[in-house]
């Protein structure tokens, strides 16, 4: 069976890097986030891209995800571990110099016991209620953390796509509280921070779905398209029903196209009979169910068959096909699959 194609332009990465950067003023430094294999497009390709669009910080969640983008960088730009220091991972942070953002007390112990003089961060919570030391905890150990020359204090927003959510101030004071005076560099803000203005942005901030083409940097310009070959088409005569379940039935005749692609290769289920397909700017309608390696689609409209159809271009991007399924982009990104050949455009990497 032939696969889809996923072409992949390192141009726009680049560009949505510097545009992001050029939100922030000189004293901000801009990171990039490259955890989930680069948001599914390939950590070591992305990585590449941006460090030599500027990026010298990079961002991943695990020690195992640093070490690969270690091996496409080289020495020389800093790597952070959201997930901090893991049990295990003690000789992987110290061969290939990682950072881990130490997230607990038992991260702090087993960090300054295991590689005293090391590298480190700290990431504090200030109301995500996910990672981070929270503010009884870090005033307990502030002293002694600080003591060791953190390389970052870093927490994290969540609702920073909601510019209007009160949530956002309070953890920006929650966060000032926590590290006002510390004199170590600070971090708040992914993607959706960097567009909420300079009060967030700090010392260094970390985009990282921008990057990648998707909200809530609507400006983005588009990383990716995913192209899916048609293997068979057939007429499908009024009162005929089509794919898993009969969930679409023909009113009249309709010309249906099968393309190689599925929930396997990470198209979800839910767009069944609600998302298009392209082929040169017409949409041609699902019908029928997603199933694990095929789609149906409606091509009436084209009076032709055509060799391929496209589910993410110009027309359709990953926040569009995310809308569609009741999902995020985040989601349609890292769920690509492994079966699509992958294809860049641009850049060098």
């Amino acid at each position: 069976m032939a696969t889809g194609t996923l072409t992949i332009d390192l141009d726009a990465i680049a560009a949505n890097w510097q545009a992001l950067n050029s939100l922030s003023g000189d004293t901000v430094e801009t990171g990039a986030v490259v955890k989930a294999d680069g948001y599914g497009l390939g950590a070591a390709r992305a990585a590449r891209t941006l460090a030599r669009a500027g990026a010298q910080k990079f961002f991943v969640a695990a020690a195992e995800e640093g070490a690969a983008v270690r091996e496409a960088l080289g020495r020389g730009p800093e790597i952070f571990i959201f997930g901090g220091h893991m049990a295990g991972d003690t000789d992987m942070i110290h061969d290939l110099d990682l950072v881990p953002m130490l997230n607990s007390i038992d991260q702090l112990t087993r960090h300054f016991e295991a590689l005293p003089g090391a590298a480190f961060g700290i990431q504090l919570d200030s109301g995500m209620n996910r990672l981070g030391l929270e503010p009884a905890e870090w005033a307990a150990v502030s002293e002694l953390a600080l003591s060791q020359c953190p390389k970052l204090i870093m927490s994290h927003l969540a609702s920073a796509d909601e510019p209007t959510s009160p949530q956002n101030a309070d953890q920006l004071r929650q966060f000032r509280e926590m590290t006002d005076g510390t004199g170590v560099p600070r971090s708040l803000s992914a993607t959706g921070g960097t567009l909420l203005g300079p009060d967030y942005h700090f010392d260094v901030t970390r985009p990282g779905i921008g990057l990648y083409g998707g909200l809530p940097f609507a400006d983005a310009k588009p990383v990716v398209r995913l192209s899916l070959p048609v293997i068979q088409a057939r007429l499908v005569a009024p009162g005929e029903s089509v794919g898993y379940n009969a969930t679409w039935t023909a009113q009249e005749e309709k010309l249906v196209a099968t393309v190689a692609a599925g929930y396997a290769d990470g198209i979800l289920r839910p767009i069944s009979n609600k998302a298009d397909l392209y082929f040169n700017g017409t949409p041609c309608p699902i019908v029928g169910r997603v199933s694990m390696d095929l789609i149906t689609v409606d091509i009436s409209a084209l009076g032709e068959i055509p060799p391929a159809l496209d589910i993410l271009c110009t027309e359709q991007g990953v926040d569009d096909l995310a809308n569609a399924a009741g999902t995020i982009g985040y989601e349609i990104l890292t769920s690509l699959g492994a079966r699509y050949e992958r294809k860049t455009i641009g850049g060098f990497a």
